[in-house]
């Protein structure tokens, strides 16, 4: 690690908050151990994750990728593990890239270890105000193994739906949010052989036609206010659930999914590919300590 200070910003998607390190030449040298001292809330800058901004031809994961995404968003969960997606990640790493002039509203693609993510940046509002338009993530396909998954919690279990979104979900449906628990830990699941590298686990309740509410555990993290694949596979989850399948209907299917940070909006088309509209802020910037890395 160098000892000249390394720039960093802070931005948050529905409250889901990252530390931003943006290394166009994959520079910097980021272990888990440097990864969790940023993302820790007392000793370091604080988020649910961090997206390290590098150029997919910089990147040996990424290099492959490089002619259809020029930038790969090497994501990194806050207990510093490597993870595949992050929706509220993808868009706020977008923002970052408009913010740094790197890229203009519009349509862009990012490299992820998920593949690579179609974006859509709304240009600002149109009344000549400073917020930022919503950004539209293409998050895939989802897939639906056909394990059979139950999450228990203090004595209560449920059928989970298990469903990838390029990374692992469990979709429990309850009658109240507080039957998840403190979610500081990871909730059970059995049989553990369906999930061998974790899960995320999400609890869902009914607000409405097409509208739910849900908290979720992310993998690495704990409990976090907002989770984009969750959001998704949530959406998708409902959808079987409710009998609706746009490959089956023809017709694209849309819910609205309220988190404790904020409200996604998924819709699913008849092809299979998901989309996830919502807004994404960058909040602060500054410099690293090369102390706090060492």
């Amino acid at each position: 690690m160098s000892n000249s200070q390394i720039p960093f910003l802070k931005g948050h998607g529905t409250e889901n908050d990252f530390v931003i390190v943006p290394d166009p030449d994959n520079a910097i040298d980021l272990p888990a151990s440097a990864v969790a001292k940023l993302c820790d809330r007392r000793a370091g800058i604080g988020g649910d994750g961090l997206l390290h901004v590098v150029r997919s031809a910089a990147h040996p994961e990424a290099r492959a990728m490089a002619g259809e995404a020029e930038w790969f968003m090497d994501y990194r969960n806050a207990d510093g593990s490597i993870a595949e997606m992050c929706g509220n990640g993808v868009r706020v790493f977008a923002r970052y890239l408009e913010r740094a002039g790197l890229v203009e509203a519009g349509d862009l693609a990012v490299a992820t270890r998920g593949g690579v993510k179609k974006v859509h940046l709304a240009k600002t509002d149109s009344t000549g105000g400073s917020a930022a338009g919503d950004i539209t993530v293409s998050m895939g396909r989802a897939l639906f193994p056909e394990d059979s998954v139950t999450v228990t919690v203090d004595g209560r279990s449920w059928p989970a739906r298990n469903v990838n979104m390029g990374n692992p979900h469990a979709v429990a449906f309850v009658e109240d949010l507080d039957h998840a628990g403190d979610l500081l830990a990871v909730p059970p699941f059995s049989p553990a052989s369906v999930y061998p590298d974790g899960v995320n686990v999400e609890f869902v309740v009914d607000r409405g036609e097409r509208h739910v509410a849900m908290r979720v555990h992310e993998r690495g993290s704990g409990e976090t206010r907002s989770c984009g694949t969750g959001a998704c596979a949530v959406a998708v989850a409902a959808a079987r659930r409710d009998g609706l399948d746009p490959s089956v209907t023809g017709v694209p299917v849309t819910y609205i999914v309220d988190l404790p940070g904020g409200r996604l909006v998924i819709t699913e088309h008849p092809d299979g590919e998901i989309e996830m509209t919502a807004p994404a802020v960058i909040v602060a910037e500054g410099h690293i300590e090369p102390a706090l890395l060492a």
